[in-house]
Protein backbone atom coordinates (compact mmCIF):
# COMPACT_ATOMS: atom_id res chain seq x y z
CA UNK A 1 0.00 0.00 0.00
CA UNK A 2 2.95 2.58 0.53
CA UNK A 3 4.47 1.86 -2.64
CA UNK A 4 1.39 2.23 -4.28
CA UNK A 5 1.06 5.53 -2.24
CA UNK A 6 4.31 6.66 -3.25
CA UNK A 7 3.79 6.23 -7.08
CA UNK A 8 0.30 7.57 -7.08
CA UNK A 9 1.99 10.87 -5.39
CA UNK A 10 4.85 10.95 -7.96
CA UNK A 11 7.40 13.71 -7.83
CA UNK A 12 6.54 17.25 -9.94
CA UNK A 13 8.06 18.88 -12.11
CA UNK A 14 10.07 21.41 -10.49
CA UNK A 15 10.10 23.70 -13.86
CA UNK A 16 6.09 23.12 -13.95
CA UNK A 17 3.84 25.63 -11.35
CA UNK A 18 1.90 23.30 -9.02
CA UNK A 19 -0.96 23.16 -7.26
CA UNK A 20 -0.90 22.96 -3.66
CA UNK A 21 -4.15 20.99 -1.97
CA UNK A 22 -4.52 22.27 1.89
CA UNK A 23 -7.15 20.05 3.67
CA UNK A 24 -10.22 22.23 4.59
CA UNK A 25 -10.44 21.13 8.15
CA UNK A 26 -7.12 21.69 9.71
CA UNK A 27 -5.04 23.72 6.95
CA UNK A 28 -2.59 21.21 6.50
CA UNK A 29 -1.05 20.60 3.50
CA UNK A 30 -2.20 17.69 2.17
CA UNK A 31 -0.01 17.12 -1.49
CA UNK A 32 0.00 18.46 -4.68
CA UNK A 33 0.16 18.13 -8.95
CA UNK A 34 1.93 19.97 -11.37
CA UNK A 35 -0.20 22.27 -13.18
CA UNK A 36 -0.91 20.94 -16.95
CA UNK A 37 0.72 23.43 -19.72
CA UNK A 38 -1.43 23.69 -22.89
CA UNK A 39 0.88 22.07 -24.83
CA UNK A 40 0.81 18.58 -22.59
CA UNK A 41 -3.03 18.81 -22.67
CA UNK A 42 -2.32 18.87 -26.62
CA UNK A 43 -0.21 15.96 -26.41
CA UNK A 44 -2.00 13.52 -24.01
CA UNK A 45 -5.46 13.80 -26.14
CA UNK A 46 -3.27 12.94 -29.14
CA UNK A 47 -1.90 9.65 -27.11
CA UNK A 48 -5.22 8.76 -25.75
CA UNK A 49 -6.61 9.06 -29.69
CA UNK A 50 -4.02 6.69 -31.21
CA UNK A 51 -5.07 4.08 -28.82
CA UNK A 52 -8.56 4.31 -28.89
CA UNK A 53 -9.31 2.47 -31.96
CA UNK A 54 -7.57 -1.33 -30.10
CA UNK A 55 -9.88 -0.02 -27.55
CA UNK A 56 -13.25 -0.23 -29.41
CA UNK A 57 -11.94 -3.00 -31.60
CA UNK A 58 -11.25 -5.52 -28.97
CA UNK A 59 -15.24 -5.69 -28.09
CA UNK A 60 -17.39 -4.58 -25.30
CA UNK A 61 -16.54 -7.68 -23.18
CA UNK A 62 -13.01 -7.34 -23.19
CA UNK A 63 -13.21 -3.86 -22.16
CA UNK A 64 -15.40 -4.53 -19.35
CA UNK A 65 -12.90 -7.06 -18.50
CA UNK A 66 -10.10 -4.45 -17.83
CA UNK A 67 -12.63 -2.17 -16.23
CA UNK A 68 -13.62 -4.56 -13.56
CA UNK A 69 -9.73 -4.99 -12.67
CA UNK A 70 -10.02 -1.47 -12.16
CA UNK A 71 -12.83 -1.46 -10.08
CA UNK A 72 -10.98 -4.35 -7.85
CA UNK A 73 -8.46 -2.61 -7.73
CA UNK A 74 -10.12 0.95 -6.32
CA UNK A 75 -11.70 -1.85 -3.72
CA UNK A 76 -8.70 -3.03 -2.43
CA UNK A 77 -6.82 0.77 -2.19
CA UNK A 78 -9.82 1.97 -0.72
CA UNK A 79 -8.83 3.32 2.48
CA UNK A 80 -6.01 4.90 0.39
CA UNK A 81 -8.35 6.83 -1.64
CA UNK A 82 -10.66 7.45 1.06
CA UNK A 83 -8.05 9.04 3.13
CA UNK A 84 -7.39 11.41 -0.12
CA UNK A 85 -10.38 12.38 -0.52
CA UNK A 86 -11.04 13.22 3.27
CA UNK A 87 -8.07 15.21 3.80
CA UNK A 88 -8.55 17.58 0.38
CA UNK A 89 -12.00 17.86 0.98
CA UNK A 90 -12.32 17.77 4.56
CA UNK A 91 -15.56 15.83 5.39
CA UNK A 92 -15.77 13.32 7.85
CA UNK A 93 -15.09 9.66 7.52
CA UNK A 94 -18.55 8.72 6.89
CA UNK A 95 -19.41 11.01 4.31
CA UNK A 96 -16.11 10.44 2.51
CA UNK A 97 -16.44 6.71 2.89
CA UNK A 98 -20.06 6.67 0.75
CA UNK A 99 -17.64 7.91 -2.28
CA UNK A 100 -16.84 4.72 -2.94
CA UNK A 101 -20.15 3.13 -3.36
CA UNK A 102 -19.01 4.58 -6.98
CA UNK A 103 -18.34 1.40 -7.91
CA UNK A 104 -21.61 0.19 -7.73
CA UNK A 105 -22.61 1.98 -10.51
CA UNK A 106 -19.31 1.21 -12.01
CA UNK A 107 -21.01 -2.79 -11.67
CA UNK A 108 -24.10 -1.65 -13.74
CA UNK A 109 -22.24 -0.54 -16.45
CA UNK A 110 -20.25 -3.46 -16.43
CA UNK A 111 -23.57 -5.62 -16.16
CA UNK A 112 -25.58 -3.70 -18.78
CA UNK A 113 -22.95 -2.48 -21.04
CA UNK A 114 -23.23 -5.22 -24.04
CA UNK A 115 -26.80 -5.15 -24.07
CA UNK A 116 -27.01 -1.58 -24.30
CA UNK A 117 -24.51 -1.02 -26.71
CA UNK A 118 -25.56 -3.85 -28.80
CA UNK A 119 -27.30 -3.17 -32.58
CA UNK A 120 -30.70 -2.27 -32.16
CA UNK A 121 -32.89 -3.83 -34.82
CA UNK A 122 -35.98 -1.70 -35.41
CA UNK A 123 -39.31 -2.28 -37.50
CA UNK A 124 -39.73 -0.39 -41.12
CA UNK A 125 -42.42 2.51 -41.11
CA UNK A 126 -45.07 1.87 -43.93
CA UNK A 127 -46.06 -0.92 -46.08
CA UNK A 128 -43.96 0.34 -48.91
CA UNK A 129 -40.34 -0.35 -46.85
CA UNK A 130 -41.55 -3.84 -45.58
CA UNK A 131 -38.20 -5.56 -47.31
CA UNK A 132 -36.16 -3.41 -45.94
CA UNK A 133 -33.95 -4.09 -42.72
CA UNK A 134 -32.98 -1.59 -40.49
CA UNK A 135 -30.31 -1.31 -38.01
CA UNK A 136 -29.28 1.02 -35.26
CA UNK A 137 -25.50 1.19 -34.38
CA UNK A 138 -23.82 2.66 -31.25
CA UNK A 139 -19.95 4.05 -32.32
CA UNK A 140 -17.78 5.56 -29.64
CA UNK A 141 -17.04 9.29 -29.60
CA UNK A 142 -13.00 8.70 -30.01
CA UNK A 143 -12.06 10.92 -27.34
CA UNK A 144 -14.53 12.23 -24.16
CA UNK A 145 -13.63 14.90 -21.71
CA UNK A 146 -15.25 14.38 -18.17
CA UNK A 147 -14.69 17.54 -15.93
CA UNK A 148 -15.69 17.43 -11.95
CA UNK A 149 -16.11 19.48 -9.30
CA UNK A 150 -14.65 19.23 -6.01
CA UNK A 151 -17.32 17.96 -3.87
CA UNK A 152 -17.22 14.38 -5.04
CA UNK A 153 -13.47 13.98 -6.01
CA UNK A 154 -13.42 10.04 -6.51
CA UNK A 155 -17.49 9.38 -7.41
CA UNK A 156 -17.85 11.75 -9.21
CA UNK A 157 -15.61 10.51 -12.16
CA UNK A 158 -15.99 7.29 -11.68
CA UNK A 159 -19.70 7.43 -12.17
CA UNK A 160 -19.39 9.24 -15.40
CA UNK A 161 -15.71 7.81 -16.93
CA UNK A 162 -16.71 4.22 -16.33
CA UNK A 163 -19.57 3.95 -19.11
CA UNK A 164 -17.45 5.98 -21.46
CA UNK A 165 -14.59 3.61 -21.51
CA UNK A 166 -16.94 0.75 -21.82
CA UNK A 167 -18.60 2.58 -24.62
CA UNK A 168 -15.19 2.30 -26.21
CA UNK A 169 -14.09 5.70 -26.04
CA UNK A 170 -10.82 6.99 -24.32
CA UNK A 171 -11.12 9.27 -21.64
CA UNK A 172 -9.53 12.77 -20.94
CA UNK A 173 -10.27 13.87 -17.45
CA UNK A 174 -9.88 16.58 -15.66
CA UNK A 175 -10.81 17.07 -11.66
CA UNK A 176 -11.10 20.44 -10.10
CA UNK A 177 -8.18 21.81 -9.15
CA UNK A 178 -9.25 22.31 -5.37
CA UNK A 179 -9.69 18.26 -4.70
CA UNK A 180 -7.43 16.59 -7.51
CA UNK A 181 -5.59 14.06 -5.12
CA UNK A 182 -7.58 10.94 -5.13
CA UNK A 183 -8.61 11.10 -9.13
CA UNK A 184 -5.01 11.05 -9.61
CA UNK A 185 -4.86 8.12 -7.55
CA UNK A 186 -7.63 6.27 -9.00
CA UNK A 187 -6.07 7.12 -12.76
CA UNK A 188 -3.19 6.04 -11.60
CA UNK A 189 -4.73 2.27 -10.68
CA UNK A 190 -6.14 2.42 -14.21
CA UNK A 191 -2.49 2.39 -15.25
CA UNK A 192 -0.97 0.27 -12.64
CA UNK A 193 -3.50 -2.79 -13.61
CA UNK A 194 -1.87 -2.49 -17.23
CA UNK A 195 -4.93 -1.38 -19.13
CA UNK A 196 -4.88 -0.17 -22.13
CA UNK A 197 -3.57 3.70 -22.34
CA UNK A 198 -7.09 5.18 -23.13
CA UNK A 199 -7.43 7.39 -19.70
CA UNK A 200 -5.58 10.08 -18.32
CA UNK A 201 -6.14 12.83 -16.17
CA UNK A 202 -4.57 16.74 -16.65
CA UNK A 203 -4.58 19.53 -13.62
CA UNK A 204 -5.24 23.29 -13.56
CA UNK A 205 -7.90 25.56 -13.74
CA UNK A 206 -10.42 26.60 -15.95
CA UNK A 207 -7.78 27.74 -18.73
CA UNK A 208 -7.20 23.88 -18.99
CA UNK A 209 -10.72 22.67 -19.11
CA UNK A 210 -10.74 24.97 -21.75
CA UNK A 211 -7.77 23.41 -23.56
CA UNK A 212 -9.10 19.75 -22.82
CA UNK A 213 -13.12 21.21 -24.63
CA UNK A 214 -11.06 22.07 -27.47
CA UNK A 215 -9.03 19.10 -28.26
CA UNK A 216 -12.19 16.15 -27.58
CA UNK A 217 -15.72 14.95 -29.18
CA UNK A 218 -17.61 15.07 -26.55
CA UNK A 219 -17.71 16.65 -22.78
CA UNK A 220 -19.29 15.57 -19.97
CA UNK A 221 -19.46 18.64 -17.41
CA UNK A 222 -20.52 19.10 -13.80
CA UNK A 223 -20.35 22.20 -12.11
CA UNK A 224 -21.80 25.81 -12.03
CA UNK A 225 -24.33 27.32 -14.25
CA UNK A 226 -21.39 29.89 -15.33
CA UNK A 227 -18.88 27.72 -16.53
CA UNK A 228 -21.69 25.76 -18.09
CA UNK A 229 -22.67 28.00 -19.82
CA UNK A 230 -18.85 28.94 -21.51
CA UNK A 231 -18.38 24.84 -21.87
CA UNK A 232 -21.58 24.36 -24.03
CA UNK A 233 -20.88 27.64 -26.20
CA UNK A 234 -17.03 26.54 -26.80
CA UNK A 235 -18.60 23.40 -27.42
CA UNK A 236 -21.16 24.36 -29.65
CA UNK A 237 -18.41 26.53 -31.93
CA UNK A 238 -16.69 23.26 -32.32
CA UNK A 239 -20.02 21.44 -33.24
CA UNK A 240 -19.35 18.84 -30.57
CA UNK A 241 -21.95 17.32 -28.07
CA UNK A 242 -21.98 18.32 -24.55
CA UNK A 243 -24.09 16.92 -21.16
CA UNK A 244 -23.82 19.50 -18.26
CA UNK A 245 -25.28 18.66 -14.97
CA UNK A 246 -24.86 22.56 -13.24
CA UNK A 247 -26.61 22.14 -9.72
CA UNK A 248 -29.94 22.72 -7.98
CA UNK A 249 -31.99 24.60 -5.49
CA UNK A 250 -33.72 21.12 -4.27
CA UNK A 251 -36.73 21.91 -2.78
CA UNK A 252 -38.67 19.47 -0.01
CA UNK A 253 -42.50 19.47 0.61
CA UNK A 254 -43.73 18.03 4.18
CA UNK A 255 -47.40 17.20 3.57
CA UNK A 256 -50.00 17.31 6.82
CA UNK A 257 -49.92 13.60 6.78
CA UNK A 258 -46.48 13.06 6.37
CA UNK A 259 -44.50 10.68 8.86
CA UNK A 260 -42.95 13.65 10.85
CA UNK A 261 -40.22 12.10 12.00
CA UNK A 262 -38.42 10.24 9.38
CA UNK A 263 -39.40 14.10 7.15
CA UNK A 264 -36.82 15.22 9.62
CA UNK A 265 -34.69 12.84 9.10
CA UNK A 266 -34.58 12.56 5.76
CA UNK A 267 -34.15 16.97 5.76
CA UNK A 268 -31.42 16.99 8.27
CA UNK A 269 -29.39 13.84 6.45
CA UNK A 270 -29.98 15.47 2.82
CA UNK A 271 -29.42 19.00 3.82
CA UNK A 272 -26.38 18.67 5.83
CA UNK A 273 -24.59 16.04 3.84
CA UNK A 274 -21.24 16.39 2.94
CA UNK A 275 -21.72 19.98 4.42
CA UNK A 276 -24.69 20.25 2.14
CA UNK A 277 -22.09 20.64 -0.82
CA UNK A 278 -23.95 18.13 -2.80
CA UNK A 279 -26.32 19.35 -6.16
CA UNK A 280 -29.36 17.07 -4.96
CA UNK A 281 -29.04 18.07 -1.25
CA UNK A 282 -32.14 19.79 0.43
CA UNK A 283 -31.66 23.51 0.04
CA UNK A 284 -35.15 24.60 0.75
CA UNK A 285 -38.36 22.78 2.58
CA UNK A 286 -41.73 24.07 2.21
CA UNK A 287 -44.13 22.55 5.09
CA UNK A 288 -47.69 22.63 5.70
CA UNK A 289 -49.08 24.88 8.33
CA UNK A 290 -50.84 22.08 10.68
CA UNK A 291 -46.76 20.15 11.15
CA UNK A 292 -45.33 23.41 10.65
CA UNK A 293 -44.61 23.47 14.06
CA UNK A 294 -43.88 20.28 14.64
CA UNK A 295 -41.59 19.79 11.92
CA UNK A 296 -39.36 22.68 13.15
CA UNK A 297 -39.17 21.97 16.51
CA UNK A 298 -37.97 18.25 15.62
CA UNK A 299 -35.88 19.55 13.06
CA UNK A 300 -33.45 21.60 15.89
CA UNK A 301 -33.56 18.91 17.66
CA UNK A 302 -32.07 16.58 15.24
CA UNK A 303 -29.50 19.14 14.22
CA UNK A 304 -28.33 19.95 17.71
CA UNK A 305 -27.04 16.55 17.78
CA UNK A 306 -25.27 16.25 14.64
CA UNK A 307 -21.03 16.13 15.37
CA UNK A 308 -19.63 18.43 12.97
CA UNK A 309 -15.45 18.09 12.42
CA UNK A 310 -13.19 15.84 10.62
CA UNK A 311 -12.54 12.59 12.43
CA UNK A 312 -9.57 9.95 12.03
CA UNK A 313 -10.11 7.14 9.49
CA UNK A 314 -13.48 4.59 10.51
CA UNK A 315 -13.38 6.59 13.92
CA UNK A 316 -17.39 7.93 12.71
CA UNK A 317 -17.38 10.22 15.51
CA UNK A 318 -18.34 13.40 13.07
CA UNK A 319 -21.00 14.16 11.30
CA UNK A 320 -20.92 17.11 9.14
CA UNK A 321 -17.34 17.97 7.79
CA UNK A 322 -16.07 21.07 6.16
CA UNK A 323 -16.75 23.40 3.60
CA UNK A 324 -14.42 22.21 0.50
CA UNK A 325 -12.78 25.88 -0.06
CA UNK A 326 -12.80 29.66 1.55
CA UNK A 327 -14.91 31.02 -1.43
CA UNK A 328 -17.80 28.51 -0.60
CA UNK A 329 -17.58 28.94 2.98
CA UNK A 330 -18.25 32.54 2.33
CA UNK A 331 -21.54 31.71 0.17
CA UNK A 332 -22.86 30.37 2.61
CA UNK A 333 -21.97 33.06 5.20
CA UNK A 334 -23.83 35.58 3.10
CA UNK A 335 -26.92 33.73 2.55
CA UNK A 336 -27.61 33.34 5.84
CA UNK A 337 -26.52 37.01 6.96
CA UNK A 338 -28.97 38.13 4.27
CA UNK A 339 -31.46 36.03 5.39
CA UNK A 340 -31.37 38.08 8.91
CA UNK A 341 -30.92 40.85 7.32
CA UNK A 342 -34.48 40.56 5.63
CA UNK A 343 -36.32 39.22 8.81
CA UNK A 344 -35.24 35.53 8.84
CA UNK A 345 -34.44 33.95 12.26
CA UNK A 346 -31.69 31.59 12.78
CA UNK A 347 -33.03 28.85 15.18
CA UNK A 348 -29.50 26.84 15.70
CA UNK A 349 -25.88 27.11 14.13
CA UNK A 350 -25.70 30.13 11.82
CA UNK A 351 -21.93 31.24 12.14
CA UNK A 352 -18.49 30.04 10.75
CA UNK A 353 -16.19 28.26 13.47
CA UNK A 354 -13.06 30.17 14.41
CA UNK A 355 -10.33 27.31 12.84
CA UNK A 356 -11.02 25.03 9.93
CA UNK A 357 -13.48 25.78 7.48
CA UNK A 358 -16.66 24.61 9.08
CA UNK A 359 -19.81 26.56 9.10
CA UNK A 360 -22.35 25.29 11.74
CA UNK A 361 -25.61 23.28 10.36
CA UNK A 362 -27.98 25.85 10.49
CA UNK A 363 -32.07 25.44 10.44
CA UNK A 364 -33.56 29.31 9.34
CA UNK A 365 -37.38 30.61 9.80
CA UNK A 366 -39.48 32.95 8.74
CA UNK A 367 -37.82 33.15 5.12
CA UNK A 368 -39.32 34.20 1.48
CA UNK A 369 -38.37 34.42 -1.64
CA UNK A 370 -37.11 38.18 -1.64
CA UNK A 371 -34.03 35.46 0.36
CA UNK A 372 -30.36 34.61 -0.79
CA UNK A 373 -31.50 30.92 0.60
CA UNK A 374 -34.60 30.54 -1.39
CA UNK A 375 -33.59 31.58 -4.75
CA UNK A 376 -29.41 31.22 -5.58
CA UNK A 377 -28.11 27.75 -4.91
CA UNK A 378 -26.33 27.92 -1.06
CA UNK A 379 -24.24 24.54 -1.59
CA UNK A 380 -23.94 24.40 2.29
CA UNK A 381 -25.34 23.30 5.56
CA UNK A 382 -28.28 25.13 5.79
CA UNK A 383 -32.12 24.25 5.98
CA UNK A 384 -34.72 27.25 5.37
CA UNK A 385 -38.17 26.14 5.87
CA UNK A 386 -41.12 27.64 4.95
CA UNK A 387 -44.64 27.81 5.95
CA UNK A 388 -47.26 26.93 3.55
CA UNK A 389 -50.95 26.66 3.53
CA UNK A 390 -51.47 23.52 1.64
CA UNK A 391 -49.34 21.17 -0.88
CA UNK A 392 -50.48 23.61 -3.82
CA UNK A 393 -48.79 26.82 -2.16
CA UNK A 394 -45.42 24.04 -2.10
CA UNK A 395 -45.44 23.69 -5.49
CA UNK A 396 -45.80 27.10 -6.64
CA UNK A 397 -43.27 27.82 -4.36
CA UNK A 398 -40.94 25.08 -5.52
CA UNK A 399 -40.93 25.96 -9.24
CA UNK A 400 -40.59 29.22 -8.73
CA UNK A 401 -36.98 28.67 -9.24
CA UNK A 402 -34.21 28.96 -12.08
CA UNK A 403 -33.56 24.89 -11.48
CA UNK A 404 -35.10 22.06 -11.56
CA UNK A 405 -32.48 19.28 -10.96
CA UNK A 406 -34.48 17.28 -8.31
CA UNK A 407 -36.77 17.54 -5.53
CA UNK A 408 -38.77 15.34 -2.83
CA UNK A 409 -42.57 15.09 -1.91
CA UNK A 410 -43.67 13.64 1.70
CA UNK A 411 -46.71 12.18 2.40
CA UNK A 412 -48.32 9.05 3.45
CA UNK A 413 -50.58 9.50 0.69
CA UNK A 414 -48.88 7.52 -2.40
CA UNK A 415 -51.29 9.01 -4.67
CA UNK A 416 -50.91 12.44 -3.85
CA UNK A 417 -47.24 11.92 -3.66
CA UNK A 418 -47.04 10.56 -7.41
CA UNK A 419 -49.56 13.79 -8.55
CA UNK A 420 -47.44 16.19 -6.39
CA UNK A 421 -44.12 14.85 -7.81
CA UNK A 422 -45.82 15.23 -11.54
CA UNK A 423 -46.05 18.54 -10.83
CA UNK A 424 -42.45 19.74 -9.86
CA UNK A 425 -40.85 21.33 -12.56
CA UNK A 426 -37.03 18.67 -12.13
CA UNK A 427 -35.50 16.15 -13.82
CA UNK A 428 -36.13 13.96 -10.78
CA UNK A 429 -38.21 13.88 -7.66
CA UNK A 430 -38.28 11.55 -4.94
CA UNK A 431 -41.41 10.37 -2.45
CA UNK A 432 -40.53 9.93 1.17
CA UNK A 433 -36.81 10.10 0.42
CA UNK A 434 -34.06 12.53 -0.93
CA UNK A 435 -31.00 11.79 -3.02
CA UNK A 436 -32.36 8.75 -3.30
CA UNK A 437 -32.63 9.01 -6.85
CA UNK A 438 -29.35 9.40 -8.17
CA UNK A 439 -28.96 5.90 -7.33
CA UNK A 440 -31.32 4.51 -9.22
CA UNK A 441 -29.47 3.88 -12.37
CA UNK A 442 -32.18 2.94 -14.42
CA UNK A 443 -33.40 6.35 -13.56
CA UNK A 444 -31.85 9.87 -15.54
CA UNK A 445 -30.09 11.92 -13.54
CA UNK A 446 -31.35 14.67 -15.82
CA UNK A 447 -31.70 18.73 -14.74
CA UNK A 448 -34.06 21.02 -15.89
CA UNK A 449 -34.13 24.74 -16.64
CA UNK A 450 -30.52 26.34 -15.07
CA UNK A 451 -29.35 23.40 -14.14
CA UNK A 452 -28.78 22.41 -17.37
CA UNK A 453 -28.62 20.33 -20.58
CA UNK A 454 -28.36 16.41 -20.30
CA UNK A 455 -27.97 14.07 -18.12
CA UNK A 456 -25.91 10.74 -16.20
CA UNK A 457 -26.73 7.47 -15.99
CA UNK A 458 -30.74 6.63 -17.19
CA UNK A 459 -30.37 3.07 -18.21
CA UNK A 460 -29.57 2.92 -21.77
CA UNK A 461 -28.63 6.37 -22.13
CA UNK A 462 -26.11 6.73 -19.67
CA UNK A 463 -23.67 4.77 -22.13
CA UNK A 464 -25.36 5.51 -25.63
CA UNK A 465 -25.16 9.13 -25.09
CA UNK A 466 -21.02 8.96 -25.50
CA UNK A 467 -21.70 7.40 -28.59
CA UNK A 468 -22.72 8.31 -32.49
CA UNK A 469 -25.62 6.40 -33.71
CA UNK A 470 -25.33 5.22 -37.18
CA UNK A 471 -28.14 4.44 -39.11
CA UNK A 472 -27.85 1.32 -41.42
CA UNK A 473 -30.55 0.29 -44.02
CA UNK A 474 -30.43 -2.53 -46.18
CA UNK A 475 -33.11 -4.98 -48.12
CA UNK A 476 -33.68 -8.49 -47.47
CA UNK A 477 -34.26 -9.26 -51.01
CA UNK A 478 -32.56 -6.98 -53.82
CA UNK A 479 -34.47 -6.27 -56.91
CA UNK A 480 -32.75 -5.30 -60.63
CA UNK A 481 -33.97 -2.23 -60.09
CA UNK A 482 -35.96 0.12 -58.00
CA UNK A 483 -39.05 1.28 -59.08
CA UNK A 484 -38.72 5.00 -58.31
CA UNK A 485 -35.01 5.12 -60.46
CA UNK A 486 -34.25 6.61 -63.66
CA UNK A 487 -35.71 7.00 -66.07
CA UNK A 488 -39.37 8.50 -65.46
CA UNK A 489 -42.27 7.89 -67.79
CA UNK A 490 -45.53 8.52 -67.86
CA UNK A 491 -46.74 4.91 -67.22
CA UNK A 492 -44.57 4.35 -64.25
CA UNK A 493 -45.43 7.70 -62.71
CA UNK A 494 -49.10 6.91 -62.96
CA UNK A 495 -48.30 3.46 -61.22
CA UNK A 496 -45.89 5.05 -58.63
CA UNK A 497 -48.88 7.80 -57.55
CA UNK A 498 -51.79 5.13 -57.56
CA UNK A 499 -49.24 2.89 -55.47
CA UNK A 500 -48.31 5.56 -53.01
CA UNK A 501 -52.64 6.92 -52.38
CA UNK A 502 -52.86 3.15 -52.06
CA UNK A 503 -50.86 3.22 -49.47
CA UNK A 504 -50.82 6.53 -47.75
CA UNK A 505 -54.03 7.39 -47.41
CA UNK A 506 -56.61 5.97 -45.02
CA UNK A 507 -59.99 6.36 -46.80
CA UNK A 508 -60.87 4.49 -49.56
CA UNK A 509 -62.11 7.63 -51.57
CA UNK A 510 -58.61 8.70 -51.34
CA UNK A 511 -57.12 5.23 -51.74
CA UNK A 512 -58.91 4.85 -55.35
CA UNK A 513 -58.13 8.13 -56.37
CA UNK A 514 -61.80 9.47 -56.23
Amino acid sequence: MQQDSEASMAPIDQEAPAIVVTCPATGEMVGSVPVTRRAEVDAVAARLRAGQPAWQAMGVDARAGWVAKWRDWILDHADELVGLVQRESGKSWGDANIETMATDVVNYWIEHAAAFLADEHVRPAGPANIAKRLTICYEPYPLVAVITPWNYPLAMPLSDIAPALLAGCAVLSKPSEVTPLAWRAAAFGWKQIGAPDVLDVVFGAGDIGSAVTDVVDYVMFTGSVNTGRRVAVAAAQRLIPCSLELGGKDAMIVCADADIDRAVDGAAWAGFFNAGQTCVSVERVYVEEPVYDEFVEKLVAKTATLRQGMDAGHDYSCDVGAMANEAQLTVVAGHVDDAVSKGAKVLIGGKARAAGLFYEPTVLVDVDHDMDCMRAETFGPTLPVMKVRDALEAITKANDSNYGLSGSVWTRDKSKGMALAKLMNTGSVNINNAILSVFQYPLPMQGWKDSGPGSRAGGAHGIRKYCRTKGIAADRVAMKREPFWYPHTPRKGRIMSAVARLLQARDWRRRLGR
